[in-house]
C-alpha cells in the first residue's frame, strides 16, 4: 500500500502518474486516458500526501517511466525521487526502457504484491544500482482481478475506493472481454 510506503520513507508527497498511453498494451484494451484520471484523482483523496500529476496524460505518444523520470528531474532538480513499484513490476525492471537511468533520477521502492517478494528479485535490479525493499500491509488488489470481477458481475466496491468504483459502472468499463 503506497500510504505505508509515504510513511516508511517519511515522504511528504506522492505524486500518482496516470499512464498516458501504456507502451506494452494495445489501445483498444485501455480506458480512454481521462477516464483513468479522474479515477486516480478519486483514489487519491484518502491521503493528503497524495498528489495527481498529468505529466503522462498531456505528453503525446507512449508513456516510459524514464522519459517521465527525466521532465520530473528537470522539474524538481533539488528532489530526492523515488520510483514506487509492486514486486510484479519488479520482477521485469530490467526489461523496462532504460534501466539503468531510471536508477540514475530515482531510488526504486519496492513492494511486496500478489505473493511474489521483492527480496527474492533482487537480481531484477541493474549492477551497481540498489532498490528499497519496503514492508507493507498485504492488499493485494491488481487491475486483472477487477476486470475480471466486473466482466463476472461481481461487486468489486469492498476492493476500491467508492468513487473508483462509481466511475467504473458509470462508465460500463471492464465489462466486455
Amino acid at each position: 500500500m503506497v500510504a505505508d510506503v509515504a510513511d516508511h520513507l517519511a515522504l511528504e508527497r506522492v505524486l500518482w502518474i496516470p499512464v498516458g498511453e501504456p507502451p506494452h498494451k494495445p489501445s483498444a484494451t485501455v480506458s480512454p486516458s481521462e477516464t483513468r484520471l479522474e479515477m486516480v484523482r478519486e483514489a487519491v483523496l484518502c491521503d493528503p500526501r497524495f498528489e495527481v500529476s498529468t505529466i503522462e496524460v498531456e505528453r503525446a505518444g507512449p508513456s516510459y517511466a524514464v522519459d517521465t523520470l527525466r521532465a520530473l528531474r528537470a522539474e524538481l532538480p533539488d528532489a530526492e525521487l523515488f520510483l514506487i513499484i509492486g514486486a510484479d513490476q519488479f520482477r521485469d525492471f530490467n526489461a523496462w526502457r532504460d534501466p539503468e537511468e531510471i536508477m540514475r533520477h530515482a531510488r526504486l521502492a519496492v513492494m511486496d504484491r500478489a505473493g511474489e517478494s521483492a527480496l527474492m528479485l533482487a537480481g531484477s535490479v541493474p549492477a551497481g544500482h540498489r532498490a528499497l525493499i519496503v514492508p507493507v500491509r498485504r492488499i493485494d488488489v491488481s487491475s486483472t482481478e477487477v476486470r475480471a470481477a466486473v466482466r463476472e458481475g461481481r461487486d468489486v466496491g469492498a476492493a476500491l475506493p467508492a468513487g473508483v468504483a462509481a466511475i467504473i459502472e458509470r462508465e460500463g468499463l471492464y465489462s466486455d472481454p
